[in-house]
């Protein structure tokens, strides 16, 4: 009996002892909490500022050549000569190819004999006309056949022309369709030709944004190959009609150094007109999303959350229409530690 009644003393003082701990933990929890919540949190501010409300229009595309013909053969024979290799720079004008011109050349010979009778021809029957020895019916005839051998004379010269193959415009050969010696017929294609000297960039606009472009519009173009290199173009062409999507093709045409190569990607950043000066904070200020915005403003030492009103903005800046004032101090970094009312350290500028 006596066993049990010291058992049972030792488990009282026991659960006594235990609850006096648990008493004192909690007093020093309590006690680190509120030096935490009373202790200064840094951190980063800016002042609320003003900021052009024209944005930027961030797009992507491809790089195109500004022309591409495919140069096709405007006789039918035998290729007797080739000068085309691939990647070959070619000059308005320069010779390409030639087919079997022989007989047209001798086709073209005759039509210029026969032109030159006919002329003499005519001339002298418009003397006898003169002298009265000839007949109207006799120069009439004489003048319809100087006619018609001036025209067989330009078919012949023609056809001997096509028989020659020359490059439509300057650019660059990426493909080759033929090779000496082989047969072509009347629209063969024999090579393809980029003019690369400038490129084409066709991107889809929203409807929102379509409006407020115009042509002429400045266009800056950073491709991945060369990215530290920004090439300035302008908005060439703006569809007049969109697609089901309501988004509208656009063209921005950029001057090519030489460096960049057709189907290359693009980043294209076009300069959208804004409606004056709009009072504006970093993007990083803000709590939230931009439709129930809200951000920390210093005030006194302290941060207070402010409800905002974001009537749009950049990548860099928001324009807010309502609920701050310039000047005023606001929270950019440390927000995450804050609670409304905390008194903060603010970091010195780097």
């Amino acid at each position: 009996m006596k066993n049990r009644i010291i058992s049972i003393i030792v488990i009282v003082i026991l659960v006594v002892g235990a609850g006096f701990m648990l008493k004192r933990s909690h007093e020093k929890i309590n006690a680190g909490k509120i030096n935490l919540i009373s202790s200064e949190i840094e951190v980063s501010v800016a002042e609320v500022g003003e900021s052009s409300t024209g944005t930027n229009l961030n797009l992507t595309g491809t790089l195109n050549p500004y022309t591409e013909v495919v140069v096709s053969s405007q006789a039918a024979g035998q290729i007797t000569s080739l000068n085309a290799e691939l990647g070959q720079k070619k000059s308005k004008g320069a010779v390409i190819a030639t087919i079997d011109n022989r007989i047209k050349a001798l086709t073209a010979e005759t039509a210029q004999l026969n032109a030159d009778k006919q002329k003499r021809d005519l001339t002298r029957y418009e003397n006898l006309f003169q002298g009265g020895t000839v007949t109207q019916q006799q120069i009439d005839d004489a003048r319809m056949a100087n006619v018609s051998a001036q025209i067989q004379l330009e078919q012949a010269k023609k056809q001997l022309a096509d028989a020659t193959i020359t490059a439509p415009i300057n650019g660059v050969i990426t493909e080759k369709n033929v090779e000496f010696g082989s047969f072509v017929n009347i629209g063969s294609p024999v090579v393809r030709i980029l003019d690369i000297s400038r490129l084409k960039i066709r991107m889809n606009v929203s409807e929102s944004n379509v409006y407020k472009l115009s042509i002429g519009d400045k266009a800056n173009v950073v491709c991945d190959a060369f990215p530290d290199k920004t090439f300035t173009g302008k908005v060439s062409y703006i569809a007049s009609k969109g697609d089901d999507s309501h988004n509208y093709p656009v063209e921005v045409i950029i001057s090519n150094n030489g460096k960049l190569k057709a189907g290359t990607f693009a980043n294209v950043t076009i300069g959208l007109p804004g409606n004056g000066n709009a009072l504006s904070i970093p993007r990083e200020a803000l709590l939230g999303s931009s439709k129930n915005a809200k951000v920390y403003v210093i005030k006194d030492g302290k941060a207070q959350t402010r409800d905002i009103t974001v009537s749009g903005g950049n990548e860099k800046v928001l324009f807010v229409a309502n609920g701050l004032a310039k000047g005023e101090q606001i929270v950019t970094a440390g927000q995450i530690n804050l609670i409304d009312g905390m008194t903060v350290n603010i970091a010195p500028n780097k």
